[in-house]
């Protein structure tokens, strides 16, 4: 199934969608791995994977530590790809993958499209490609089946949006604060404003990141997106686990209250 018929079909039943975003290769490999069955046993459809990159400008502290030990320990873009098929192996939901065009520029654009589409890759954010840049890349991942997936500023004008919105698929990934993720949280009033404007520019599903660490920001966030992007949260709770086990344990503990929280009327 396709990006954007899985979370079409998702607004069409009234499911609010859960994205964690875990940082490919950390802690280590196999806990990675375990992390993404975990999210998915959690209810998660859609899992984000971050692709370690040395200078990730978009991405606050808890990332950065991530993505900074797992090229200590040999993730690359083309081990990340390699994992991407181990994690189709234990899970149905969709993963998009999230990193820098330099690592994608120097695999090549259309190798990397093709190892995306082969890995069963549904998805690619790159937030250093702004819209104008991003023709070529779109038109070499759609012919692999692979969603280009855009992002909104909260800075963003109403025609910017509209221009954005025009050629998204997918959903758009709405960047709920100003600055790099998981440093602050984004305000009630001003998130339901922003959604809203969104809206009104686009048809597309709307999904609310940066900043969304806890179950009452995705509450107020599902009150008008279709879904909620968690990042810096989980990496934090990964990094102040005791042991690997309790990593796990603890992140699909937290994923499952909050699926939970954001569809109250799906509750077991």
């Amino acid at each position: 199934m396709k990006l954007q018929d899985l979370t079409m079909s998702m607004r069409s039943r009234g499911e609010k969608g859960l994205v964690p975003f875990f940082t490919a290769g950390y802690p280590d490999e196999e806990t990675f791995l375990r992390l993404i069955r975990a999210a998915s046993d959690a209810g998660c459809k859609v899992i984000e994977i971050g692709v370690p990159f040395s200078d990730p400008i978009a991405d606050g502290p808890a990332i950065q530590e991530s993505s900074s030990r797992a090229l200590e320990n040999g993730i690359s873009l083309n081990r990340t790809l390699e994992l991407a098929v181990q994690a189709r192996e234990k899970t149905s939901a969709r993963l998009v993958l999230m990193g820098y065009f330099n690592p994608v520029l120097q695999m090549g654009l259309e190798r990397f499209a093709r190892r995306a589409g082969e890995a069963g890759v549904a998805g690619v954010i790159i937030p250093d490609v702004p819209l104008e840049e991003s023709t070529d890349i779109r038109k070499v991942l759609e012919k692999e089946e692979v969603t280009f997936v855009d992002l909104v500023a909260r800075t963003s004008s109403a025609d910017r949006i509209k221009a954005i919105a025009g050629c998204a698929k997918g959903f758009l990934y709405l960047v709920s604060v100003t600055g790099v993720t998981g440093v602050r949280s984004p305000l009630s009033k001003d998130l339901e404003a922003f959604v809203a404007r969104v809206r009104e520019e686009a048809d597309i599903p709307l999904y609310v990141g940066f900043g969304v660490s806890n179950r009452d920001l995705a509450v107020q966030a599902v009150h008008r997106a279709d879904g909620v992007i968690i990042g810096s949260a989980l990496i934090r709770i990964i990094q102040s686990a005791a042991t690997a086990e309790a990593a796990v344990t603890h992140v699909k503990n937290f994923l499952e209250d909050i699926h939970q929280a954001i569809n109250p009327s799906r509750r077991p």
